[in-house]
Parts: structure tokens; C-alpha cells; sequence
């Protein structure tokens, strides 16, 4: 049996990173997922992805806006 892929657009965590990403896409077995805020996607087995919850967003979202502000980030 085959793990579900999650939806394109939904917010998703690589647990083996513990990366939050956006799912971009389903290329083959995988799924395609880039970094909140934007940059350079990634691939990663479905069966290694979870839901992100509302907190880890939010985490992802506040590290993105902080790297901006110090001009890290476009």
C-alpha cells in the first residue's frame, strides 16, 4: 500500500531535517517541497513528510521575516 502524497500548497515537515515546507508538486514517488518564504526545492519521500502544525509555521514564518530584515533573504 502506497502512503498518501499531501495536497499541493499545504505546509509539511521533512522529519528528516525538521524543515517546514510547501509542497510544490509530485514528480515520480516523491514529493517536491520548497522552503517557507521561497528557494531552492527538494525532494522527499512521502512516508517522511507530516502536517506542520500551527506553531511550526509560524516558526518558519518569523526565521524568514527576521533573515529578511537582516538583509539575508531577498
Amino acid at each position: 500500500m502506497s502512503t498518501p502524497k499531501p495536497p499541493i500548497g499545504s505546509y509539511v515537515v521533512d522529519t528528516r531535517t525538521g524543515q517546514v515546507g510547501v509542497v510544490m508538486g509530485h514528480e515520480g514517488p516523491y514529493v517536491q517541497l520548497r522552503p517557507f518564504g521561497g528557494g531552492r526545492e527538494w525532494d522527499c519521500p512521502p512516508g517522511t513528510v507530516r502536517a506542520a502544525s500551527g506553531a511550526e509555521r509560524l516558526r518558519a514564518a518569523t526565521a524568514y521575516q527576521n533573515a529578511r530584515s537582516r538583509g539575508e533573504v531577498p
